[in-house]
């Protein structure tokens, strides 16, 4: 007698999902051509980052491990490397902006807040870990005007984010069925 075959439904969760690796990649690219059109945002010789709303969104979206956030992270702060005037440092920020990205999408909290409130404090730790590693590598010690100006960029950045990827979390989340 022939045995009862059983096929086990898995469903790929975070960057193993092809889905949500189009997602992601699909909002690298938005950033990328955000980043390189955000020069009329300028303040002196620095820009908003807009890689960042795209990352947010996307772990938004996703909810992918800590592991896989920290890859998007290295990801976006490889791309930030574009036209920078201090590299490496986007490296290690965005890693760490991803990976509390992908931690404070864990906090239970209302639908209609999480993408503002997460996306306004994951900006403001990658922005203030970039102004952090800037002021221990390249201008040892930072003068004060150059931390406010900085500073300035990062609390800006942070609000424009935060609008941007709670206004793109409704069509992008009932577009990828996710919206959590």
């Amino acid at each position: 007698m022939a045995e009862k075959r059983i096929v086990n439904d898995v469903t790929a969760t975070g960057l193993r999902n092809i889905n949500n690796l189009i997602l992601v990649g699909i909002m690298m690219a938005v950033g990328v051509v955000l980043r390189l059109c955000a020069g009329f945002l300028a303040l002196g010789n620095m820009h908003p980052n807009f890689l960042i709303a795209t990352y947010c969104l996307s772990i938004l979206m996703i909810r992918p491990n800590f592991k896989e956030a920290a890859i998007i992270g290295f990801i976006s702060g490889c791309i930030s490397q574009i036209g920078t005037s201090m590299p490496w440092l986007g490296l290690l920020s965005e890693t760490i902006g991803a990976v509390t990205m992908a931690a404070l999408v864990l906090i239970p909290m209302p639908k209609a807040v999480k993408p503002l409130v997460t996306t306004l404090l994951t900006t403001l730790v990658s922005g203030f870990a970039f102004v952090g590693l800037a002021a221990l590598t390249y201008a040892n010690p930072m003068p004060m005007a150059q931390f406010v100006s900085m500073a300035t960029v990062s609390v800006v950045t942070a609000v424009l984010n935060c609008v941007i990827v709670s206004i793109l979390s409704i069509p992008v989340g009932g577009m990828m069925n996710l919206r959590k």
